[in-house]
C-alpha cells in the first residue's frame, strides 16, 4: 500500500498531460516545474511504468501514459462525486470550483456576481477563466462554463439562467449620415461591424422577424474578437453591431446607441454548461442558482 499513488500525484499527473508541459502545470497548480517534475518521477516509479517521453520543450504521453491517464480520470471522478455527495447531503458547497466563460461576458456580468458568490461561500476556491473559444470542459478541467446558447454537446448537460436577445444597434450619428436599412436585406450596403467569438458564423447574421428566421450576410471596414472594442466602434459611428442586450442597454438608455430594425432579434439566452457527472454538484448547483437569481435582477433593470 505505501507504493500506491497518491491521489494528489494522480491529479498532478492529469494536469500535466492537459498541458504536455511541466512549466504551464506549474504556473496552474503554483508549484515549481522541479517540485511537479519530481512527482511525476515518483508517479512512474510507484507504478512501474514510464507515463512521459520528455523533451526540452514539451512532454509526450507513452502508451502506457495514456491508460493510466483514463484510469486516473475514473478515479478522481469518482472521489470527487463522492465528495460532492456527501457535501451535498449536507448542502454546504466546498472544493475548487472552475468557472470559464467569454471575456465581455465575463467582466462585465460573471465576475461582478462571482465577486459576492464567493463571500457568501467562504468554503469555496473558485478560479475564473476568460476565454474566447470553444472550449472542452472535461479535458480542460472545467466544472461550470457560462455561455450564450445551450451547445448540443451529449456528455453536457445545459440549464438556461437568463432568457436574452441580441439586438441591432447604431450610434445615431451613423444613422444621420448614412440613414437607417429598410430592411435586413439592406444591411449588405451598411458598414457592419463584426465580431468572431468563440463559434459564431463571422458575418453571418441568423436573425428571427415577422417573417420567421432570415440570414443576411454582413460586412464592414472593422472587425475584431472581442465585444467591448466592437461596442466603442459602434458609439463612434462606426457602423451596426449586433450586441446582446445585456451589453447594449446602458448605451441605449443613454442615447449613445438606437436600436436599428426592432422588429429583428437573434436568440441569445445565457446558459450554465457543466459535465453530467456534476449535475448533482453541490458547488455547481449553488452558483448557478445564485447566477440565476441574480441575473434575473440584472436582466430587469437592463430592459429597454
Amino acid at each position: 500500500m505505501n507504493n500506491s499513488p497518491l491521489l494528489e500525484d494522480l491529479r498532478l499527473f492529469c494536469v500535466v498531460a492537459r498541458h504536455s508541459n511541466f512549466a504551464e502545470s506549474a504556473r496552474e497548480v503554483g508549484a515549481s516545474p522541479a517540485y511537479i517534475s519530481k512527482r511525476i518521477a515518483l508517479l512512474e516509479q510507484a507504478l512501474g511504468v514510464r507515463l512521459f517521453h520528455r523533451t526540452t520543450r514539451s512532454v509526450v504521453m507513452t502508451e502506457d501514459g495514456g491508460n493510466v491517464h483514463e484510469w486516473a480520470r475514473k478515479i478522481l471522478d469518482d472521489v470527487e462525486q463522492m465528495m460532492e455527495t456527501v457535501s451535498s447531503a449536507k448542502r454546504v458547497p466546498r472544493g475548487l470550483l472552475k468557472i470559464s466563460t467569454s471575456f465581455g461576458l465575463g467582466r462585465k456580468v460573471v465576475s461582478p456576481l462571482l465577486s459576492r458568490f464567493a463571500s457568501e461561500h467562504p468554503e469555496l476556491k473558485i478560479q475564473l477563466e476568460l476565454v474566447d473559444r470553444q472550449i472542452d470542459l472535461v479535458n480542460e478541467g472545467i466544472d461550470l462554463d457560462i455561455r450564450v446558447g445551450a451547445g448540443h454537446e451529449p456528455h453536457l448537460f445545459s440549464k438556461r439562467i437568463l432568457p436574452s436577445q441580441r439586438v441591432l444597434c447604431a450610434s445615431p450619428a451613423y444613422l444621420k449620415k448614412h440613414g437607417a436599412p429598410a430592411d435586413l436585406a439592406a444591411l449588405r450596403q451598411h458598414q457592419c461591424l463584426v465580431i468572431r467569438e468563440r463559434n459564431q458564423s463571422f458575418g453571418i447574421w441568423r436573425m428571427m422577424g415577422p417573417k420567421g428566421q432570415e440570414t443576411v450576410k454582413v460586412s464592414g471596414g472593422l472587425a475584431s474578437n472581442h465585444g467591448e472594442i466592437i461596442h466603442q466602434w459602434a458609439v463612434d459611428g462606426h457602423g451596426i453591431i449586433l450586441r446582446s442586450i445585456w451589453d447594449v442597454a446602458d448605451s441605449l438608455k443613454r442615447g449613445r446607441l438606437v436600436r436599428v430594425l426592432p422588429q429583428y432579434f437573434q436568440e441569445a439566452d445565457l446558459c450554465a454548461v457543466y459535465p453530467l457527472q456534476l449535475k448533482n454538484s453541490a458547488k455547481v448547483r449553488e452558483c448557478v442558482r445564485f447566477l440565476q437569481k441574480h441575473l434575473d435582477v440584472t436582466a430587469s433593470s437592463a430592459t429597454v
